[in-house]
């Protein structure tokens, strides 16, 4: 079995356009239509016809990402690329929930709409912010965040160089500062709210509830499964409402995960969807790696070429 992993986007990448190269090269491909009829709204007019600040909320930009990586994921499929592994970034998790056959396409995308109104439900009612540290390690930036008056902490180990701080938009503020003044970049983040801290447990509790009473089937999946709560390879899957849940306040153990992949062989790391922002995590944290992306059709030509002797 072919040492590929899967790797889909997660919330931030979107742009306008996203999906649209790959939609009308393979019509076939309809998971623009199929996923729109499930989550409420045209997904492709919300893509191509949206202000970038419109796609970018929340409620439209999680069932939006998920629906152009899969999209890229079916044009894989179509072209015989083989996988046995597969882990997302946060929101990815999901696409990567469906590609790997944990949660049926209909089901996964009726998690995500559930998914995306509690969080922005969440969200409109905090005052939080999200800044991505550059420069200074996990440990400098656990200590600095725990001295900050104010709730902050670290949400998302990116890379070895890169870690991502959420919290009450003042007490993040603050902790940006600090930074900088300590020498690291700090980059505020065009999110909503302080996603993967406890801001979010409102939207946690919500969300366990709606999947609870929709009757999701959960299975086993077909490859290796990957964890953000984890850091490494999921293998128990009871309680997934639960893990769900804690997922939206926990941090994001991405880097784990990574180091995970690679100990266990993987060498071919493909990010499914908008942007290429965890192909460069890939690049920053492991050495002797294959990373491509596929999100239009040069980027589709290009891992088709470089996966075909895999």
């Amino acid at each position: 079995m072919s040492k590929t992993v899967f790797l889909f986007s997660g919330q931030g990448s979107q742009y306008i356009g996203m999906g649209k190269e790959l939609c009308e090269k393979y019509p076939q491909i309809d998971v623009f239509a199929r996923a729109s009829e499930i989550v409420g709204f045209d997904i492709a007019e919300k893509i191509n016809n949206s202000s970038e600040e419109e796609l970018a909320r929340t409620i439209y930009s999680q069932p939006a990402i998920m629906a152009a990586s899969l999209t890229a994921f079916e044009a894989m499929k179509i072209n015989g690329i083989e996988f046995s592994a597969a882990a997302g970034h946060s929101l990815g998790e999901y696409a990567a929930m469906v590609a790997s056959g944990i949660l049926s396409f209909e089901d996964g995308f009726k998690v995500i709409k559930a998914r995306a109104e509690a969080m922005q439900k969440a969200a409109e009612a905090s005052d939080g912010a999200m800044y991505a540290i550059i420069g200074k390690s996990a440990e400098e930036i656990e200590q600095v965040c725990a001295g900050i008056d104010g709730y902050v902490v670290p949400v998302n180990y990116n890379s070895s160089v890169q870690t991502v701080i959420a919290g009450e938009a003042e007490a993040a503020g603050k902790a940006a500062a600090e930074f900088a003044g300590m020498g690291a970049k700090a980059v505020k983040l065009g999110v909503s709210s302080a996603f993967h801290s406890k801001l979010m447990q409102p939207a946690a509790e919500e969300f366990e509830a709606a999947v609870k009473s929709m009757n999701i089937t959960f299975r086993k999946p077909t490859v290796s499964f990957y964890s953000n709560l984890t850091g490494g390879e999921l293998t128990d899957f009871d309680n997934m409402p639960e893990k769900l849940a804690k997922h939206i306040v926990s941090p994001v153990r991405f880097t784990s995960e990574l180091n995970a992949l690679r100990s266990a062989g993987y060498v071919n790391f493909v990010e499914l969807g908008p942007n290429k922002v965890l192909t460069g995590l890939v690049r920053k944290t492991l050495k002797d790696v294959t990373a491509l992306n596929v999100e239009n059709e040069k980027t589709l030509e290009k891992a088709l070429e470089a996966l075909k002797n895999v």
